[in-house]
């Protein structure tokens, strides 16, 4: 079962979401690290074997975090005036799709409408 780490970028429900999808979820701000910096982010997600579930950008940044370095990075990249329904609905709709296989070690890129990913190879 696949475990994700939802960052504080993302709304609160979309941890929830994932667990009614049957995935793990842990938000970062349950987890002691709201506010640490994406260095201290990934460590954890590592350390919990989780893929990271962010809207932040930086940490889809492939020369600071190397694919095949982590377990997985899903980056939620979607106009700020999204509400949260619609970004939980488009990433429900993205995971849904994606198999696992598509999901670890690499970058995953979720846009309105579309998925991007950057493999590891």
């Amino acid at each position: 079962m696949l475990k994700f780490l939802v960052d504080e970028d993302m709304p609160r429900s979309t941890a929830g979401l994932l667990r009614e999808m049957g995935f793990i979820a842990l938000d970062v701000r349950d987890c002691g690290l709201r506010g640490k910096t994406d260095e201290e982010i990934f460590e954890y997600a590592q350390k919990e074997e989780a893929i990271i579930l962010t809207a932040d950008r930086g940490i889809g940044n492939t020369l600071r975090f190397p694919l095949g370095t982590h377990c997985g990075i899903v980056v939620a990249n979607f106009p700020n005036e999204s509400s949260t329904t619609d970004l939980n609905i488009q990433i429900h709709m993205a995971l849904r799709e994606l198999p696992e296989e598509d999901l670890i070690k690499n970058l995953v890129i979720i846009e309105p409408k579309k998925i991007r990913i950057r493999r590891y190879r």
